[in-house]
């Protein structure tokens, strides 16, 4: 793509980057066909070839951004599967998180948007906020109409989305380590979450218990908190970086008291903005090495789990699990069979979805501020879902977990809730029906050594 930017212009990093990506782009289309808002919507404008030709019109001419690009740039997942299919390698992930900074700063939202944007941003990264929040839910479900009829959507939708009962706290929780008892293996350090902690605090606690099985010490650092996709992804620039450096501060502080193997992410959406903190903070000269440092080290958890083995199970069973590979995992990560993989191994029967590239509609707050074309994309996933016919539906982010959670009674875990269970762990909450078709596995009364005679 030919582009025509100024020389002052491109004193701009931001601009100059912008500049690189777009000339990579051939206008070849084939970015349409896997893009989920336009299987959907089927408006050129909300494909990612739509979405650039709108991007390079507003940086090249410097104005304000117009109600059509915010709306069709709002109106993006950053599923990321465009840059699955790209033939021409268009980093189309860092070019709309350029385009979202910029409408941020210069362009004009109303003070409603602005309030809602705002109160996401505000209470969703942290967890005694969220929590707060969700508890106060029930209290406001009466006003739901009213909020929706007042134009307040978004509120409403957040209600509806809240849980009825707040999980049980984590068994393992705050900053500290959860000290293996076998011989220590490697040591790493672990991303608590903000909102999966809340909602979820068992997959934290089942990753803890999987790898202190295999000899992992798993610490969670002092410090460390939202890993700043939430933010980013609103182009809250400075707020994003700020959450970023908090991280990098508080990881690097673990790593000179001792070395760490790897930096776990048990959510996938955090996973591919932890990978890009060298990227995100590349200009600075007091972090840049740093956090290029935390990037090397970040693995999603299914990647490390599958690289240092996990033996065999101690349970088996007949239990057919429907494997929903997040957005963030298989077009943000490239993590496609490791998970699946594991589950095998573990003894469950697993199987794809069909439209496995689509995305669920979740998005991090996607499903929140775009609660329509949300609603339409977990409904379409569920049907493909129950096509299958799973027994359950395993997946590696709290988001989708959440977001295919709302359209089905088929229950939705994290993978690592599965295999903690199949390797010792309990029962996953709300798959107590399913308790009776897993076994454990027969231990032998002798072992090979009872068969050799000492010499």
């Amino acid at each position: 793509m030919q582009t025509n930017f100024t020389a002052e212009q491109l004193q701009d990093t931001r601009l100059a980057e912008a500049d690189r990506i777009l000339r990579r782009c051939v206008h070849c289309g084939l970015c349409t066909a896997v893009c989920s808002t336009y299987v959907v919507l089927g408006d050129e404008r909300d494909s990612p070839r739509g979405r650039i030709y709108l991007m390079k019109d507003m940086f090249e001419g410097g104005r304000d951004p117009s109600v059509e690009v915010r709306h069709h740039i709002d109106r993006c997942l950053s599923c990321l599967s465009c840059m699955t299919t790209c033939p021409s390698g268009v980093d189309y992930m860092h070019l709309v998180d350029h385009a979202r900074a910029y409408i941020e700063e210069k362009g004009q939202r109303s003070p409603k948007a602005r309030a809602v944007r705002n109160l996401l941003a505000r209470i969703v990264p942290h967890p005694r906020r969220f929590r707060w929040a969700l508890r106060a839910a029930p209290l406001a479900k009466p006003f739901r109409g009213a909020l929706r009829r007042f134009g307040f959507k978004e509120l409403a939708t957040m209600i509806d989305m809240a849980p009825r009962v707040l999980p049980k706290s984590a068994r393992f929780k705050g900053p500290g380590t959860a000290a293996t008892k076998a011989e220590r293996r490697a040591r790493v350090l672990m991303l608590a979450g903000c909102a999966q902690q809340v909602l979820r605090p068992s997959i934290n606690d089942a990753t803890i218990r999987l790898l202190a099985r295999r000899g992992i010490d798993v610490v969670v650092a002092s410090g460390a908190a939202c890993c700043g996709a939430l933010v980013h992804h609103l182009g809250r620039e400075a707020d994003a970086k700020a959450q970023v450096k908090r991280n990098v501060d508080a990881w690097m502080k673990e790593i000179s008291k001792d070395p760490v193997d790897a930096i776990l992410v048990n959510a996938s959406g955090c996973g591919t903005m932890v990978k890009d903190y060298g990227h995100v903070l590349k200009d600075d000269p007091e972090y840049a090495e740093k956090a290029r440092t935390i990037s090397a080290l970040a693995r999603d958890v299914s990647e490390f789990v599958a690289s240092v083995g996990i033996g065999a199970p101690v349970r088996w069973s007949s239990i057919k699990v429907a494997y929903h590979s997040a957005c963030s995992l298989q077009h943000g990560q490239g993590i496609t069979e490791e998970p699946k993989t594991l589950l095998t191994q573990a003894g469950y029967s697993v199987v794809d979805i069909p439209e496995g590239h689509i995305c669920c509609g979740s998005a991090g707050t996607y499903n929140i501020l775009q609660p329509e074309i949300a609603t339409q994309l977990r409904d379409r996933k569920v049907a493909n879902i129950k096509t299958t016919r799973p027994d359950v539906v395993a997946a590696g982010n709290i988001g989708c977990i959440t977001q295919i959670s709302g359209g089905m009674a088929i229950p939705v875990v994290h993978t690592l809730e599965l295999l903690d269970w199949a390797y010792g762990g309990p029962v996953p909450y709300g798959l107590e029906q399913l308790e009776m078709f897993i076994t454990d596995v027969p231990r032998p009364k002798r072992v090979a050594d009872d068969y050799i005679d000492a010499i």
